[in-house]
């Protein structure tokens, strides 16, 4: 008779603990595996973490529930990702089940599936195109300290700092194939499924078969399949967004984070996590090499090149024939449409020369706020703090928050005047004056509205653009990320402003990196790239600065200003933001978390609210937060850990606690 087996799972849910099981008839317990088990009233996936021959100590085995079956014919996680999970859990404040679930893919069975052939090898064999002197040191330099210290141990992280089309994609693809051969494992991260395609592009024609792919637009057997491909070995080298930092390679040699500073890289549910630390962990775990890159570095990563933190290498001059683009501002103040005669004739003139033009707008729908002249009332979500966005293609007013939608009114709801109506302008407006203004061109919309429609994927748009079947390529920031289109010559900002002044203290740096990438759109393979960036703020030191392309220069205003201000990277946070249906209950849950968090901060930190989010009411959750600020993590983290304890003992069940540490966003 076979000997009873006991299991330890971990679930999906904000409980740091395990639950032990029995093992099925068949014994496949192992550790890895997930199963299947009775939580509660219902069935949930449960990951396993140990094996033992003995119940727990103070456990009758009477009562122990046996699972419903093992799901996985091989383990899907090992001691080393159990140990990451667990390293997660106690920095970002959450479960290692929920660690360990944003780690591993969900699906049920592992289908054949595979990104890449060995036929897709490209002819040319593992070298591209010649370097510069400039790449050629760069990768020198890496290659360099990896021969050095090829020991292992932690090492200084190098970032590739080089101006938009100035060859950083050959660069890190170069020093992927230094170690493959020097039979390492490569992970490559980009920070949206738009450059995952083109980076997985070129992955693939140089690297066949070796390569494999992560991303959430995989079906989830698909993303299994490349998961158990990739802990085979069959697969030493991953690209993908966020959550391919997590990939099960064997030998860790080399993290790649190209487009660092794009804050999609940062989890936006629990767990909370930022691939770049999870990167840097598991590089010092490993010994592997971690190398980022950017056009506009974070404030993060250009303060630590400036400390000697990270090894700075410099790339300054544009490859393929292109140059610097002309960039010019135009100010929108008397302006009467949402294009500029100006840019109108660049447009014109692009599509006479057989050339393509980028127009970017970070904002969708055909307008943005409600507004009556006569009374002032505006017209805001029902369950959100926040305006409703008219879509005209569908005819309604939609929150971008919650969902909530409604027919927008014919006269002012407050006092019936027909003065009122929606202002502003989004992609679905520009696109309807594009189409008006030039009605022979052919025009292409890329934003969150036109990528949910069937047979209008961001992918199929991009690949028509690159072809040259598409004149005019208009978008969110979906167009302004890394993507190299060879006929684009100009890039139109359609309004420079529209993030600039958001309550956020990273509002500057965010609309800065989001006109310079947009900018290295234009020019690429030519020496004639135009960029025209409309304003209603020419004036604004965010935009002069952006529009001169003067990184170091805006950086040293920024980051004087943080300094002066207390804010990252000078100090760092722990944001919590505390939601309920009730104001009362979330305000007095804050109060109290304000008063246990100052009992045990340490003497060089401080606490910024309560207050109000800036958005302060989401899916009818009244929202209120604070912020914790310190000069160092460790002792911040200690009495954010002491003060959570305390907090959850005697906590408002109807009161949501969220956790965040080093928030990206403050909205």
């Amino acid at each position: 008779m076979m000997r009873e087996r006991y299991l330890s799972l971990l679930f999906d849910i904000p409980v740091k603990q395990a639950f032990t099981y029995r093992d099925c008839e068949a014994g496949e317990g192992e550790l890895g595996k997930r199963a299947m088990a009775d939580f509660g009233r219902r069935q949930a996936a449960g990951f396993i973490t140990s094996v033992s021959g003995e119940a727990p100590a103070g456990i009758d085995p009477a009562k122990i529930k046996t699972i419903r079956r093992v799901i996985d014919p091989e383990p899907l996680f090992g001691a080393e990702d159990l140990a990451l999970a667990g390293w997660m859990a106690a920095y970002y404040f959450c479960s290692t089940g929920e660690a360990l679930a944003a780690m591993i893919p969900s699906g049920r069975r592992a289908s054949g599936f595979a990104s890449f052939g060995a036929d897709d090898i490209d002819d040319e064999g593992m070298g591209g195109l010649p370097l510069s002197a400039e790449q050629k040191a760069a990768l020198d330099a890496v290659c360099a300290a990896s021969e050095a210290d090829g020991s292992g141990g932690a090492r200084l992280p190098f970032y590739l700092y080089g101006i938009t089309g100035s060859g950083k994609t050959e660069v890190f693809l170069r020093t992927a194939e230094f170690m493959l051969n020097k039979g390492k494992s490569v992970i490559y991260l980009v920070p949206e499924i738009a450059l995952s395609r083109q980076t997985a592009e070129a992955i693939g024609k140089r690297f066949g078969g070796a390569a494999a792919t992560l991303h959430s637009r995989l079906s989830p057997s698909q993303r299994l399949a490349e998961w158990v491909r990739i802990r085979r070995g069959e697969a030493p080298i991953v690209v993908g967004p966020r959550s391919a930092v997590f990939a099960p390679v064997k030998n860790l040699g080399l993290v790649i984070i190209d487009e660092e500073h794009d804050g999609s890289y940062k989890s936006g549910s629990s767990p909370r996590y930022h691939g770049r630390q999870v990167a840097m962990r598991r590089c010092a775990v490993s010994g592997a090499a971690l190398i980022m890159g950017s056009a506009t570095p974070s404030a993060e990563a250009w303060k630590l090149m400036e400390e000697g933190k990270i090894r700075r290498l410099c790339l300054s001059t544009r490859l393929s024939g292109g140059s610097i683009p002309e960039i010019k501002t135009i100010s929108l103040a008397q302006s009467p449409g949402c294009l500029s005669r100006e840019l109108k004739r660049e447009i014109r003139e692009t599509a006479n020369m057989g050339r393509q033009t980028i127009l970017f707008l970070n904002r969708r729908g055909f307008a943005y706020f409600y507004h009556c002249d006569n009374c002032g009332f505006e017209l805001t979500c029902k369950r959100c703090s926040v305006s409703l966005t008219w879509h005209k293609e569908r005819g309604r007013a939609v929150c971008h928050y919650c969902g909530y939608e409604t027919s927008p009114p014919r006269a002012c709801p407050s006092c019936g005047s027909l003065e009122a109506g929606f202002r502003g302008f989004g992609t679905e407006m520009i696109e309807e004056e594009v189409r008006r203004a030039f009605p022979g061109l052919r025009l292409r919309r890329v934003d969150a509205d036109t990528a949910a429609k069937k047979g209008g994927s961001l992918e199929e748009s991009l690949a028509m653009f690159r072809a040259g079947a598409v004149d005019i390529l208009l978008g969110t920031q979906m167009v302004a990320k890394g993507l190299n289109f060879p006929g684009v010559r100009l890039v139109g900002v359609v309004l420079a402003d529209t993030g600039l002044h958001l309550p956020d203290f990273r509002a500057a740096e965010r609309t800065f990196s989001l006109l310079v990438q947009v900018a290295g759109r234009a020019g690429r393979y030519f020496p004639d790239g135009k960029v025209l960036v409309q304003t209603l703020r020419p004036q604004d030191p965010v935009i002069v600065r952006a529009c001169a392309l003067d990184v170091e220069g805006f950086f040293a205003a920024e980051l004087g200003q943080r300094e002066q201000l207390g804010f990252p990277p000078y100090s760092r946070l722990i944001r919590f933001t505390l939601r309920s249906r009730s104001p009362g209950r979330t305000t007095a849950a804050a109060h109290r978390l304000f008063q246990l968090c100052r009992a045990v901060l340490p003497p060089d930190s401080g606490i910024l609210g309560p207050a109000e989010c800036p958005i302060a009411l989401i899916a009818g959750n009244y929202r209120v937060q604070l912020m914790l600020r310190g000069g160092a993590m460790s002792g911040l983290h200690a009495a954010a850990g002491q003060a959570i304890a305390a907090y959850e003992r005697g906590r408002d069940a109807s009161v949501y606690l969220e956790i965040d540490v080093d928030p990206v966003s403050m909205l």
